[in-house]
């Protein structure tokens, strides 16, 4: 009998200690996350009878919180609904947080460690309790260009600064009004949601950062930057640009866009290759310098990378192992070859940064309540991609492309701009998507862009230089002010 009373009174007292011990897990390490919870009212609540901190551009204001008379105290409204919502997100009693929204909610509930003694201060001087505020890095100007442009079209601009990694616009089509889903009705928040949800256009999607797509022939930068690395090719080298190529081993035959011969003979240069986008020419380079260098190259440019913005990007991918034929597609862009708009991007400020790619960032500085700075944000290079003196030669190639070559519709008056377009095959039946990458200007780059419409955003023919290249004019000349 005591034996079996000192068995119950073991398993008891185990039964205890993992009591304590998963309580003690709960209360301790993991609080943070189960409080963070999206729907947990009680933190809502909370967060909801104070002032939420604003999110600013420069000093105007693209998401903040105004005093109400219900059970909620405040309500988070978005000034120009739809325009920055890619960035911003929204903050909802019923489905939480998104984008800035979300990644920067303890600045913004107030929550952060930072605000302690200002917490303090508040409570000693019987004042309200606020949040800080958040400041990014995009331009007004820019952002709105871009969505101007886009007109509502599927696709997605981002612009950086190339020789910091700050965002300059992250513009997504279509897109929602976040302010849909920020009133304090929660059955009209639900019904908001829902019928955003179920939308086959997803306007909630983050496309900008969310979004790979095959890059066509705007990877041909890459390619050409592999071919420069190499030591064995320059602008002016010579490469065969028949009007198609056999893949090896297959019974494919691949032309070029205008079904056309690159030059005299069937020959043309790295220069003319890019400028007429040969993709015989660069199918065949593809194969020479090999599959190794070309991914080799688009990790150095940020393929195979997680960039957090701090909203977390989809990692843009070149295809493992590829054999002969799947190395020509995929030196053209195509095959398993899969990249975001941020990432093309980021391919073309590494060229205009002399060849050193910067981090991508949106956040400049975090504030406290009274706007003095917390935290900002220094510039930290993700690597070199290039030597400088080959990054020097692609952008005056690049150049050549906007001047001589398909990239017409990019031309700004009295700015050389460097470009490249892509029209991106896409699945059977599908319309392909098209794409621009470019630099303005071509030395001492102000802007790096990338423009992808999906699918060609609805239009009948499709092409980078009809269709791309002019939302990336627009949103240049609002950099530039031009």
């Amino acid at each position: 009998m005591i034996r079996q009373i000192n068995r119950v009174t073991a398993v008891i007292i185990f039964l205890l200690l993992a009591l304590i011990i998963n309580i003690s897990y709960i209360q301790v390490f993991n609080a943070r996350e189960l409080r963070g919870q999206p729907g947990n009212q009680r933190v809502i609540l909370t967060e909801y009878s104070r002032e939420r901190g604003p999110i600013l551009l420069g000093s105007q204001s693209i998401a903040e919180s105004t005093p109400t008379l219900d059970a909620l105290k405040y309500l988070r409204s978005y000034p120009d609904e739809s325009i920055f919502a890619p960035i911003t997100g929204f903050y909802s009693v019923l489905y939480g947080a998104t984008g800035i929204e979300d990644e920067s909610n303890d600045v913004l509930a107030g929550n952060d460690s930072r605000f302690f003694v200002d917490r303090l201060q508040q409570l000693f001087a019987n004042r309200e309790p606020k949040g800080g505020a958040v400041r990014l890095t995009i331009d007004p100007a820019a952002q709105t260009a871009a969505m101007k442009a886009l007109n509502g079209r599927t696709g997605a601009v981002v612009a950086i600064d190339p020789t910091t990694g700050a965002i300059l616009a992250l513009a997504s089509s279509p897109s929602f009004d976040p302010n849909l889903l920020s009133s304090h009705d929660a059955a009209e928040i639900q019904m908001n949601y829902e019928e955003l949800d179920a939308d086959p256009e997803q306007p909630m999607l983050n496309r900008p950062l969310a979004m790979t797509l095959p890059p066509g022939s705007t990877f041909k930068l890459v390619t050409a930057a592999a071919a420069l690395e190499s030591g064995r090719y320059t602008a002016a080298t010579q490469l065969p640009g028949p009007k198609e190529i056999n893949l090896p081993g297959t019974d494919v035959q691949l032309g070029n866009w205008n079904d056309k011969s690159c030059g005299p003979d069937d020959i043309t240069t790295l220069q003319q290759a890019l400028e007429i986008s040969c993709n015989t020419a660069f199918a065949w380079l593809g194969m020479e310098i090999g599959a190794n260098a070309i991914g080799d190259q688009a990790k150095k440019f940020g393929f195979e990378s997680q960039f957090d913005v701090p909203m977390s990007a989809a990692i843009s991918r070149f295809p493992i192992d590829p054999n002969q034929p799947q190395t020509a597609m995929s030196a053209i862009g195509q095959f398993d070859v899969r990249a975001s708009a941020l990432q093309m991007a980021l391919v073309a400020a590494g060229i205009a940064n002399d060849g050193v790619v910067m981090k991508p960032y949106l956040v400049s500085q975090l504030l406290g309540t009274d706007l003095t700075v917390l935290q900002s944000t220094n510039p930290v290079a993700f690597g070199r991609a290039m030597k400088s003196e080959n990054a020097k030669i692609l952008r005056d190639m690049m150049v050549g492309v906007v001047e001589n070559g398909t990239a017409s519709r990019a031309r700004i008056s009295g700015i050389a701009v460097g470009g490249k377009t892509g029209t991106a095959e896409n699945v059977p039946g599908d319309p392909a998507h098209a794409w621009f990458v470019g630099i303005a200007p071509a030395e001492g780059a102000k802007i790096a862009i990338a423009v992808v419409l999906q699918n060609g955003g609805g239009a009948t023919e499709v092409s980078g230089n009809a269709l791309a290249a002019p939302i990336a004019t627009a949103v240049m000349r609002a950099i530039l002010k031009q």
